[in-house]
């Protein structure tokens, strides 16, 4: 019997150990054992539910409805008809610029407007701003292709009024990453693609509304069937997906508050020390950690690759959630949210309006808000405590949405650097950390420290882990030499 220990208990471990399960279901000799240093699995997933009915995301209470490994897994594990669409009845995004709230122009994808008369009417930019956005259409693309930050081409082809007031924000609250060191490459290659093969992201942006206004002609959806929305999420709350793979992976090989202090090899085999001295053995190993952790535990391994994933910087942020009586809120609740560019110099980054986002988030005759500290340029305030980061984050609830009211309840999640940056050189960093995993018999890492921070590609990277180690075992899975789905809906 094969044994392999996954180290990690978040949606890139739980990929792995299900895929590991599905191995042996398939009569593979395999088995595996989850080491999770936390007393909860899921890692940064994490649902809560109130006695008197709302429903918290503590982390991402989301996921990218294009990307197919949530909707398979939702299959597998009997969850897919819990899937939740937004209400985009009541969609709308706000942001803050000079004080003042501005609706997202519609028509805008990403940092690129593809219809005129929303983009030339909104006050979210100055003229001068509208004009130099619209010179990316005549704005010649890069001679020679290859990485640089998001600041410098958003700058260089939208100018710099568009990094300040739509692009920094969108990636400062999604992906709580500085545009001035993120590497473009890493995280929006499709812009890269778009400005090689359109010449202008206006146009780019343009074609694909375009393709996506004739997929919906052409798949439309079936009578009675839930909509699809650009983001989806479950009923219950996010930690419904890793629940459902905990269970359906095996509780009964998984271990909490299990802290791994280093690994070894010892000859054909690797030997796992747990904090108090415990060893495990196994024939395989699948680091699905945060790069930090797993720098620390694959630097005595080799070296290189220790400072490969020492050198991918992860920042801290914080999610408060308050509920509060909507008879009293006194706030217009159809919006999904409210961005906060860092040129406002506000406390935090960004609002969601969850109870407006998410159908049953809050019982009737109550609303839920979420407000997002921390990120790269406010470290600082995660050295505050609970009590005080919702002061804050009430305060600025009130000073820029009109909240009124006091807050039913609050609470707080924190994530000590539970953002990886992808900054300048990160592609040549986890180039070499897969060069030399690919090298190393019984070893695989996983995670959202290398290529996709979104659940979806976590789940996808523990997979891809487990189908590694597998190989390395003289194991093929049936699945992996079958034909993908091609659609979900």
């Amino acid at each position: 019997m094969k044994h392999v220990v996954v180290i990690g208990g978040g949606a890139a471990g739980l990929g792995a150990a299900f895929k590991l399960k599905r191995a042996a279901d398939e009569g593979h000799d395999v088995t595996f054992t989850l080491l999770e240093r936390n007393e909860k699995l899921g890692g940064k997933i994490a649902s809560e539910h109130t006695a008197d009915g709302f429903t918290i995301d503590g982390g991402p209470d989301c996921f990218l409805t294009e990307k197919p490994a949530v909707h398979r897994i939702a299959k597998m594990v009997g969850i897919y008809d819990d899937e939740l669409p937004t209400d985009d009845s009541r969609k709308k995004t706000w942001i803050l610029a000079r004080g003042k709230l501005h609706e997202m122009p519609d028509g805008v994808m990403m940092f690129a407007p593809t219809k005129f008369v929303p983009f030339a009417t909104t006050g979210l930019f100055s003229w001068p701003g509208k004009l130099r956005m619209g010179m990316d259409l005549f704005i010649a693309k890069k001679s020679q292709p290859g990485d640089e930050t998001l600041e410098s081409f958003v700058v260089r082809r939208m100018g710099r009024e568009c990094l300040d007031r739509l692009a920094e924000p969108l990636v400062g609250g999604v992906h709580a990453s500085d545009p001035a060191t993120m590497s473009l490459e890493a995280t929006f290659p499709r812009l890269l693609e778009m400005e090689q093969k359109n010449g202008s992201l206006i146009k780019g942006f343009y074609e694909a509304r375009k393709k996506v206004a004739e997929m919906k002609k052409k798949y439309p959806p079936k009578p009675g069937a839930k909509p699809r929305t650009f983001f989806t999420s479950f009923t219950g709350g996010m930690q419904r997906l890793t629940d459902a793979m905990a269970n359906a992976a095996g509780l009964d090989r998984m271990r909490t508050n299990a802290k791994v202090e280093r690994l070894e090899r010892a000859g054909e085999t690797w030997r796992v020390i747990l904090e108090g001295g415990e060893t495990i053995d196994a024939d395989a190993v699948i680091v699905a950690t945060e790069g930090y952790a797993a720098a620390e535990l694959l630097a005595p391994v080799d070296a290189e690759v220790g400072a490969a994933l020492a050198a991918i910087p992860h920042t801290s942020s914080a999610v408060i959630s308050m509920g509060f009586d909507e008879a009293t809120v006194g706030v217009n609740m159809n919006a999904f949210g409210v961005l906060c560019p860092l040129v406002e110099n506000r406390d935090i980054m960004a609002i969601t309006l969850s109870s407006t986002k998410w159908p049953g988030r809050a019982p009737k005759g109550k609303v839920l808000f979420r407000a997002f500290v921390g990120g790269p340029h406010n470290q600082d305030a995660l050295k505050q405590t609970d009590e005080e980061m919702t002061a804050v984050a009430l305060r600025e609830l009130r000073s820029i949405l009109g909240v009124k009211g006091e807050p039913l309840f609050s609470r707080v999640f924190r994530w000590d650097r539970g953002m990886p940056q992808y900054t300048v050189g990160h592609l040549d960093r986890i180039a070499l950390l897969e060069r030399k995993v690919a090298g190393t018999p019984g070893l695989a890492a996983a995670g959202g420290s290398y290529r996709g921070v979104g659940v979806p590609n976590c789940i996808e990277s523990g997979e891809k882990a487990t189908s590694k180690v597998l190989s390395d075992l003289g194991i093929t899975l049936a699945e992996d030499q079958a034909e993908p789905e091609k659609r979900y809906y």
